[in-house]
C-alpha cells in the first residue's frame, strides 16, 4: 500500500478495496488532490499570498492539470461564509481570481462581479446587525427595566441585574432578530455562493 493510500480514512480504504484497483489516472488525481490541500493550507495559514498561490498551481497548468485549478477555486469559494473576517474573504478572493488568470478558458470578470456581490451582502449582513446591535443597546441603557430578570433558585425566584451586553444578548427582541437575519442572509448567501461555483469553469 503507498504512502497517500495509507492515509486515507479507514471507510475510504475499504471503499477502495471494494471497488477494486484504483486505476493509474484515479491515483494521479487523488495525488494531486492531495498536494493541492497541503497547497490550500499554507494560503489558509499565511504562508503563501495570492501571487505565491498562483507560482505554485501554475505548475499544474504545465502539466495539463487544469481540472485541478478548477477543484482549488471551488475549496477557495466552499471556505467562503456570511461570517468571513473582511481579511479572509479578501484572501479566498485573491486566491480565487489569481487561480483563474492561469486557466485557458477564463472568466474573471464574472468571478470578480459576484465576489463583488459576495462582498457587500457580507457587508450588509454585518451592517444591519450592528444597527440592530446599537440600536436595541440604547433602548437597554435608557431602560433600567429591561437589564433586569427573574432567575429561580429552588423555591424561590430571585431578580437579577445584568450589564447591557447580557441585557441584549438575552433580549427576545434580539433573539428574534438574530432569526429573521440568519435566515434571510443565509439564504441569499447560499443563492450567491451557488452561482459563483457555476461561473467557475
Amino acid at each position: 500500500m503507498a504512502e497517500w493510500e495509507e492515509k486515507l480514512p479507514p471507510l475510504i480504504r475499504e471503499k477502495l478495496a471494494r471497488i477494486g484497483k484504483v486505476t493509474p489516472e484515479e491515483k494521479e488525481r487523488m495525488k494531486g488532490s492531495e498536494q493541492l490541500d497541503s497547497i490550500l493550507s499554507e494560503f489558509y495559514k499565511g504562508q503563501l499570498d495570492s501571487e505565491g498561490l498562483w507560482k505554485r498551481l501554475k505548475e499544474y497548468k504545465e502539466q495539463g492539470k487544469e481540472s485541478l485549478l478548477k477543484e482549488a477555486q471551488m475549496k477557495l469559494v466552499d471556505s467562503i461564509s456570511r461570517g468571513n473576517a473582511v481579511a479572509d474573504f479578501q484572501k479566498c478572493k485573491g486566491g480565487i481570481l489569481a487561480i483563474e488568470t492561469l486557466k485557458e478558458d477564463q472568466n474573471t470578470s464574472v468571478l470578480e462581479l459576484s465576489l463583488n456581490s459576495l462582498e457587500v451582502l457580507q457587508r450588509r449582513y454585518r451592517e444591519e446587525m450592528q444597527r440592530a446591535h446599537n440600536a436595541l443597546k440604547a433602548k437597554v441603557e435608557r431602560n433600567p427595566q429591561l437589564r433586569m430578570e427573574q432567575v429561580k433558585q429552588g423555591q424561590t425566584t430571585v431578580i437579577i441585574q445584568l450589564n447591557v451586553e447580557e441585557a441584549v444578548k438575552r433580549n427576545p427582541e434580539w433573539q428574534d432578530f438574530l432569526s429573521r437575519h440568519e435566515k434571510r442572509y443565509g439564504q441569499e448567501f447560499a443563492k450567491a455562493i451557488e452561482r459563483l461555483k457555476t461561473e467557475v469553469k
